[in-house]
């Protein structure tokens, strides 16, 4: 790792060493927070999370090879080098600023209220036709995530499409400062996170403070159809570029057709290349998604024939509209997360499907005051569409049934107080030809039906 020496570890997270002059000027390989994934000569930072604390690993990762650890605490007796800190959790991100200044790399950052993962794995599929990329792994989005993330980037990358995710105020401010983004991406300003950041303005607030650290020569890439994003006019100079299907003042698609659940097509219009696409997921969103990564291809330099050849080999990404085929019906995984606006996306979806269309739902969480309105909300919008059953659980999807009920419509309605018991009714309503949609968000641990289906 370059430049990542002992001595310029300890200065950049404001530390004190604890060990000889030689050993400073040691360098390392890694850097990890689990002490499963210690490797000989790699840093270990010990985080304290609500049921284990790192420290306690100390003593068997220098044992297992460890160069050096980070600690919270003094520690007596020992024949290690570490690195004594206020905060590890801070350190890690001092660390990783660091580190990211030190590499020659461009950086794609991406943030927005829905389609993160999507827009991150479909860029760096079309990056990846020029590039050596490295991407966000999982859900390594956030103040511990971003920063591994960073740490993973490696001599040979050349481009970095990083994930970034908030729920609050500061946060975006504090990743954009260890990511320090070329490229920034925003796909849409929704409901997330109301509970923290109030109202969709609040929103917009916190998710451009990824604007703080864009480098001076750097791009912003914007959905132009999001009431919220169009609003944004220039940042230190640099004018956005927007991307939408109902605005065609930027890059933007038209001759849209639906192909169901095995996709779209359309035609792109990116700067002045014209080309058709084949997107092969499903739903309206991913033609968005597909539109962001043509504008950062194009941004950096790629042929029209390089960006459609990583869209239309794009693979979908468990939990995220992953469309799994099983036991003669389909099941639509998108259980990883929910909000208002990524539900009725995946519902969308749901209606493209042949054969019976059958939606598990679950509570959506972090939404405020509003929370149950929200809810509602999403019950009315379902009982507009074509949908044969909808099965819920969650207290609050009490009011997604609700809002179902009070449009009319006449899908059989099902809601259980325990996940249980919604997998055994489910099981005895399936029939070879249907299409299950299983959505909510990621606390209501609704990869358990998922599981339970497949078996």
């Amino acid at each position: 790792m370059k430049n990542m020496t002992l001595a310029s570890i300890t200065a950049a997270c404001s530390g004190i060493f604890f060990g000889n002059e030689q050993q400073q000027k040691l360098g390392i390989d890694g850097v990890v927070i689990d002490s499963r994934k210690v490797k000989e000569n790699f840093l270990f930072i010990p985080i304290k999370g609500e049921r284990v604390d790192g420290h306690d690993f100390i003593p068997e990762v220098m044992k297992n090879g460890a160069a050096c650890t980070l600690s919270e605490k003094v520690l007596e007796d020992v024949d290690f080098p570490y690195i004594f800190v206020d905060s590890c959790e801070q350190a890690l991100k001092d660390i990783a600023e660091f580190y990211r200044k030190n590499l020659d790399i461009l950086v794609v950052g991406i943030t927005g209220s829905v389609g993160k993962t999507s827009t991150k794995e479909i860029i760096a599929s079309v990056l990846e036709q020029e590039f050596n990329v490295l991407k966000t792994q999982g859900n390594f989005n956030n103040e511990i995530g971003l920063p591994l993330t960073i740490f993973n980037i490696q001599k040979e990358h050349e481009v970095a499409v990083v994930e970034m995710g908030i729920s609050d105020f500061g946060e975006m401010h504090r990743l954009a400062k260890v990511a320090r983004p070329d490229i920034c991406v925003i796909t849409n300003i929704g409901f997330s996170h109301l509970e923290n950041l109030k109202s969709r303005e609040g929103i917009l607030k916190a998710k451009t403070e990824i604007f703080d650290f864009l480098t001076s020569d750097g791009a912003i890439v914007l959905n132009g159809d999001d009431d919220m994003l169009e609003t944004v006019k220039e940042v230190n100079g640099i004018t956005p570029t927007f991307f939408g299907v109902a605005n065609t003042t930027g890059n933007y698609a038209d001759e849209i057709e639906s192909l169901g659940l095995k996709g779209s097509k359309g035609t792109f219009h990116i700067g002045l290349d014209t080309y058709k696409v084949h997107i092969p997921l499903p739903g309206h969103h991913m033609l968005y998604n597909s539109l962001a990564a043509a504008s950062v291809g194009k941004i950096l330099g790629l042929t029209k024939e390089q960006i459609q050849k990583g869209i239309e080999t794009l693979a979908s990404v468990g939990g995220r509209n992953h469309m799994i085929e099983v036991n003669d019906y389909t099941i639509i995984d998108d259980c990883y997360n929910a909000n208002p606006v990524s539900m009725k996306a995946s519902i969308d979806v749901l209606t493209h499907a042949l054969g019976r269309k059958i939606a598990v739902v679950g509570d959506m969480f972090e939404l405020g005051e509003k929370e149950k309105e929200l809810h509602y909300q999403v019950g009315e919008y379902i009982g507009e569409k074509v949908i044969d059953f909808v099965f819920a659980s969650g207290e609050l999807s009490k009011e997604l049934i609700r809002g179902v009920q009070d449009t009319g419509n006449t899908c059989i309605l099902k809601h259980f107080e325990k996940q249980d018991n919604l997998i055994e009714e489910l099981k005895k309503n399936l029939q070879p030809g249907d299409t299950v949609l299983v959505k909510a968000s990621h606390g209501m641990h609704y990869e358990n039906v998922i599981k339970e289906l497949m078996e």
